[in-house]
């Protein structure tokens, strides 16, 4: 069976693409065919008992059914102080992965599921892992959740400093952080990636006191420029943010527009979204129902594209387009990303995790440059200058 499927990511890469995407019904009935017999092979089914499942604090039932695995934290604790911030973080991204692993997995044409990884970290908390990988429609698909306690270590110190943080140099400082991260890799190249991140962040300092923020966003990166896709999805989010001040979304939006900026080509890694981090007003119950409303708008703001666009036809031309935007995707993560900087700081750092975003291929071609006329060159032209789309 493994030979079979590396067999068939193989040939996805050249002239199987042209076959499964031409209107032959045999060509596409032996994709579905194949793609539901390889289904199975990936998925993880978790079995619990009754009790594990639904546990019960003073009559209280929490039906962890729902998401993708067992919450980090024990499930009596969470409904035991439901009014910690730390626990309803943890929820919201239980419940964010798996809603968005499910629509995932509904856009699959051959029913290939996630591979779900819980795993705990020997420093403190742990985190689920959801990776569905050589699907008929996504290439690759990463949801994770992390809930990590510990010590700052003195790089990752230093990165707030820069930001305005009032922590102490060379201090120990006790960290908590909890968050919902997902890239998506399609196989199709007129379906764009998107990527998303909510995260909260408590920070004790040497005093004792407290400090506590959020950050996220969502921003899309196209292979190709669908005008309306682009409004699409940037109406939907600013719609998120309207829902709590009107000057979120062109402060955010400008915001993401500057940091995905691959600095070194002067170009941006895609059409952008939303980007804020140290979200720490008006207050915290405000700076939470915010960061809920903005990851509950990924799914209206992506899968419509993905249906849409998935079963297009398309040609070797556009999958090395593709697999060359993915090498700036590649370049932007391992250079330039704060997240994976500081994931790779942290100590006992799960690597798979945080490499995760990865695509599964991407290509570097020496001094490339579309015809400016072009499909291609028209892309180019927005990531060279972003532009309002709402």
């Amino acid at each position: 069976m493994n030979a079979i499927r590396h067999t068939i990511s193989l040939v996805s890469l050249g002239t199987f693409q042209l076959v499964r995407r031409t209107r032959g019904p045999h060509a596409r009935g032996f994709l579905l065919g194949t793609g539901l017999g390889l289904a199975s092979f990936s998925a993880v089914t978790y079995a619990h008992s009754a009790e594990a499942v639904n546990p019960k604090v003073n009559g209280v039932q929490m039906d962890t059914s729902r998401f993708m695995a067992e919450p980090i934290t024990d499930s009596k604790a969470l409904l035991g102080d439901k009014e910690n911030m730390r626990h309803r973080m943890e929820i919201l991204i239980m419940e964010i992965q798996a809603e968005f692993c499910r629509a995932l997995e509904a856009e699959e044409n051959c029913g290939q599921k996630f591979k779900v990884d819980r795993w705990e970290r020997p420093e403190g908390g742990g985190g689920i892992t959801c990776v569905l990988q050589d699907g008929d429609v996504f290439e690759k698909a990463g949801v994770n959740i992390s809930v990590v306690t510990g010590s700052l270590p003195p790089a990752a110190v230093q990165q707030m400093r820069a930001r305005g943080k009032n922590l102490k140099e060379g201090a120990s400082l006790p960290f908590f952080a909890s968050g919902v991260s997902a890239v998506i890799h399609p196989r199709n190249p007129h379906v764009p990636t998107i990527h998303f991140n909510y995260r909260y962040f408590e920070v004790e300092t040497a005093k004792g006191e407290k400090q506590w923020w959020f950050g996220g966003g969502t921003d899309l990166t196209p292979y190709y420029l669908c005008e309306k896709d682009a409004s699409h999805f940037h109406q939907t989010l600013k719609s998120a943010c309207d829902e709590h001040d009107a000057t979120y979304y062109p402060r955010f939006k400008k915001w993401c527009d500057d940091y995905f900026r691959i600095k070194h080509r002067n170009e941006s890694r895609g059409i952008g979204g939303i980007f804020f981090d140290d979200i720490d007003s008006p207050n915290q119950e405000a700076a939470f129902n915010f960061v809920s409303s903005c990851a509950k708008a990924v799914i209206p703001s992506y899968v419509p594209l993905v249906r849409k666009h998935k079963n297009r036809e398309y040609g070797n031309n556009e999958r090395q387009w593709q697999l060359l935007r993915r090498g700036r995707y590649v370049e932007f993560n391992l250079i330039y990303d704060r997240g994976t900087k500081f994931g790779l700081y942290t100590p006992g750092a799960r690597y798979e995790s945080i490499l995760m975003s990865l695509p599964l291929h991407a290509r570097w071609e020496y001094m490339h440059e579309p015809k400016s006329q072009s499909e291609e060159g028209k892309l180019m032209k927005v990531l060279k200058n972003p532009k309002d789309w709402v």
